[in-house]
């Protein structure tokens, strides 16, 4: 299989924008996404070779492109999912050779239960390693993969890492979510609040979301959701307490992915000891504590991605539950990824948005 390997593969790299920016998109970015033919590197001791079959798009990437993200690299390729399978191997004799595989994302976080050991990373033109997703292939050490399930092709397995072991840190680690709980997770339909949702519900909890849109409220509801409101009526949390009283209960915890006032907001629906665990702050940088969460013994929880032994107990978790991470797009080639940053920009899609990966001699997947 080794022989058949190109001199060059192509990956997207994220690179100085030109003042005449000639992505093809009408916004104007620092950083341009440009497709590139890049030498195929030689492996070093204990590193393999990926095959990347498919490869997934996050919010991330967008703010890549912006430069509002810390710690952009440039000339390193865009993407934190990936996955595809094992074609070459620094051993002679490697068990992972022809395996299908998908990348852990995460570096500096190994298995402490509360925060990263050390300085903390995401593949794909972020900081350290200087490796990212969107490319044909990829060179990475052989412990930073983890063997796709059996029930998942590689577009789908491509669509869980970050957003999967960023939706098992909130949910099962910092809320600590147990059947018959009740969940509220905000902003359904991005990837993370989606793998929420299908976690909840597989470990048996009772999940309530809100959305700006009713359409994917009740995409959500035919995934097992109880019910949703919309977040863009001010009355919102009325509603859904409206929704909790016909079972005669409260929230037991909260997934959000907004900040801004959702303590208040949420506070006459949410059980005395209850957690509000929030993984980002897209309506506003702040969440405002008052004493009166204090008296009812409320709690907020900042929640980042999560090591690596959590990424590997969520996809056991997923295997053992068949959960079929929810996909909305899925594009053709590296050469349609500008299509995908306007998906993103967009923000009307339900799930993941996955480019397959093209090549010359396909590799037999599952794709």
């Amino acid at each position: 299989m080794t022989s058949s390997l190109p001199s060059t593969y192509k990956a997207i790299l994220v690179q100085k924008a030109a003042s005449d920016s000639s992505s093809g998109s009408q916004e104007k970015y620092r950083y341009d996404a440009k497709l590139t033919d890049v030498p195929m590197p030689d492996l070093e001791d204990g590193e393999i070779l990926v095959k990347i079959m498919a490869t997934a798009f996050n919010h991330r990437e967008l703010w890549i492109r912006r430069g509002l993200y810390p710690g952009i690299t440039p000339g390193v390729p865009f993407g934190g999912d990936g996955a595809g399978v094992v074609v070459k191997s620094s051993q002679p004799n490697d068990t992972l050779l022809n395996k299908r595989v998908f990348l852990c994302p995460v570096r500096g976080w190994e298995n402490h239960p509360d925060a990263p050991e050390s300085v903390f990373g995401i593949l794909g033109g972020v900081g350290y390693p200087p490796q990212g997703t969107f490319a044909q292939y990829v060179a990475i050490e052989r412990d930073q993969v983890i063997p796709s399930p059996e029930h998942l092709d590689d577009i789908h397995i491509s669509a869980w890492p970050i957003g999967g072991v960023t939706a098992w840190r909130a949910s099962m680690v910092n809320a600590k979510v147990e059947q018959g709980q009740n969940v509220l997770i905000t902003g359904i339909g991005g990837g993370v609040a989606l793998l929420a949702a299908q976690l909840c519900i597989a470990k048996g909890a009772h999940v309530y979301v809100t959305s700006g849109n009713q359409a994917k409220i009740d995409k959500a509801v035919q995934l097992g959701v109880r019910g949703g409101v919309i977040y863009k009526e001010s009355d919102w949390p009325a509603k859904l307490g409206a929704l909790l009283k016909k079972s005669d209960s409260v929230l037991d915890a909260v997934i959000d992915s907004a900040g801004g006032d959702i303590m208040s907001q949420v506070g006459k629906i949410l059980k005395p000891g209850g957690c509000v665990v929030c993984y980002g702050m897209t309506a506003a940088p702040k969440i405002t504590f008052t004493m009166r969460e204090v008296l009812k013994n409320q709690r907020l929880i900042g929640s980042t991605m999560g090591s690596h032994q959590d990424l590997i107990d969520a996809t056991d978790f997923i295997a053992k539950h068949k959960i079929v991470p929810a996909v909305s797009h899925t594009l053709d080639g590296l050469e349609s990824a500008e299509e995908g940053f306007e998906l993103i920009k967009h923000g009307d899609h339900f799930g993941k948005i996955v480019i397959k990966v093209k090549h010359a001699a396909e590799t037999p997947s599952r794709l």
